[in-house]
């Protein structure tokens, strides 16, 4: 009776490489002994069919101290953010959680990913526009490489635009860039265009 190994597909490169994943020879032979357990890295997000959820918890912050709060932090914020976040459009709760949704760019086609049919499909699925502070609590929450990891390179909110001073509808992003951590603005209008990277984040109505 024949034996088969577990690793006869496996190459002595790739077989070394597990070791030294495991922390070296000591640290391969407790993992054998069940001295050592593996887990995949947890998020404070989850995805699924090209959805992101997540929730966030808002917390009184006003839109002149988020200034503050994320500049303090070392986040950037865009000069159009901060006309946002002073307007008195900008009307921030607390104590309240959102449970968010985030509708991966990938979702629609190139032609597609136009506000106007990014926001219906937001609600056929039930979503609903979150406050604009929510903006902001996604930008604190996650590290320009937790958004790598989900396949993006912006969150973008799609709250009721607020209008910045030449009165353009503005809607609050965050943003990685090589040149720091964003809280900046995208155009909010029905006809705004938005490239795959981008993700939309809506709220999930309790319906949902």
């Amino acid at each position: 009776m024949s034996t088969e190994f577990a690793s006869a597909r496996l190459t002595a490169g790739q077989l070394n490489a597990i070791v030294k994943n495991l922390g070296g020879y000591d640290m391969a032979l407790r993992f054998l002994r069940n001295e050592l357990t593996i887990s995949e890295p947890t998020h404070s997000w989850c995805e699924e069919k090209g959805v992101i959820y997540f929730s966030v918890t808002s917390d009184g912050t006003t839109g002149e101290d988020w200034i503050t709060r994320l500049e303090s932090k070392g986040f950037r914020v865009g000069d159009y953010a901060k006309q946002v976040l002073r307007s008195p459009g900008f009307t921030p709760t607390s104590g309240v959680t959102t449970e968010v949704a985030v509708l991966k760019g990938s979702l629609f086609k190139d032609n597609d990913r136009i506000m106007s049919r990014i926001r219906a499909e937001a609600n056929k699925r039930g979503f609903t526009k979150p406050n604009a502070e929510v903006g902001c609590l996604i930008r604190e929450k996650f590290t320009d490489e937790e958004i790598k990891a989900m396949g993006l390179w912006a969150i973008i909110t799609m709250h009721e635009p607020i209008n910045d001073s030449v009165g353009d509808p503005r809607i609050l992003g965050a943003d990685r860039l090589d040149d720091g951590r964003w809280l900046d603005v995208g155009y909010g209008a029905p006809g705004g265009r938005w490239v795959r990277g981008h993700g939309f984040a809506f709220a999930v109505s309790p319906a949902a």
